[in-house]
Parts: structure tokens; sequence; C-alpha cells
């Protein structure tokens, strides 16, 4: 009996990690700054235009509904996918601010993050090269 309950809490654990891919926010290998949990929240929302050295954020997303996105969306800005949506018609129809650029794929996060000195993103842990800088897993 305890071997089964081992065997079924061992599995339990392991399912649960594999549902949980970690998630990688990257800047450019040369991005120097600093920037805080809330920082990052602020520079997905539009709130946070510039580095701490004065140079813009250029924030980009990876496709609406992957499931990067909705666990960067759910951890980082403490929102539903429909809830950025509606958060981002409200700031266009304002006039202040327009949805970030969104990407395809991981690879095209990475590529844009690694040749855009300003560029912040996220990816799927598993898919992280030296091409960018890794300043938090989720």
């Amino acid at each position: 009996m305890k071997l089964l309950k081992s065997l079924t809490l061992c599995l339990c654990v392991s399912v649960s990690s594999l549902a949980a891919a970690e998630t990688a926010i990257i800047v450019n290998p040369a991005n120097a700054n600093a920037i805080s949990d809330n920082d990052i929240s602020r520079a997905f929302l539009g709130k946070l235009k510039k580095f701490s050295d004065g140079q813009s954020i250029e924030a980009v997303n990876t496709k609406a509904n992957s499931d990067t996105r909705v666990a960067f969306e759910k951890m980082v800005l403490k929102k539903s996918p429909a809830q950025v949506k509606a958060y981002w018609s409200k700031r266009l129809f304002t006039g202040k601010g327009k949805p970030l650029q969104e990407l395809a794929s991981d690879a095209e996060v990475l590529n844009f993050v690694a040749s855009t000195p300003n560029a912040i993103g996220y990816v799927d842990a598993s898919v992280v090269n030296d091409t960018i800088k890794v300043i938090k897993t989720l």
C-alpha cells in the first residue's frame, strides 16, 4: 500500500511539473538596466516607457492565447487574457496607448530581442539561448 501511495505521489509531481513550463523574461545582452517585477509589469502594460538609462522600452508579446503568453499575463500582469485585451482596448479607445507588437513564435521573440538593444520579451524557458539575457524566470 505504501508503495502505491509513493508511486501515485511521484506521478502527480511529475505531471504537475510538466504542465507548469517555466517562462523566461528576456532582454538584449547589451541591456545592463536593472528592472523590478513591478517595472516589468508596467512595461508590458505600456505604463513604463523607458529603462533607467533613458532608452525607450520596446516590449513585445508572443501570439495571443499561447501557453507562454497566458502564463506570463497571469503571473506578471495578474490578469486573464480577456482582462488584458479589455485593458488594451480601453487604452486604444482613450488614446492612451496601443497594444504591444505581437510576434508569432518564441523564435521570433528571441530574434527580435537579440537584435534590438532596448527590447524586452518573454519566451518558454526551454528555448532560451545565448543570444539574449534572461532577467527573470517564472
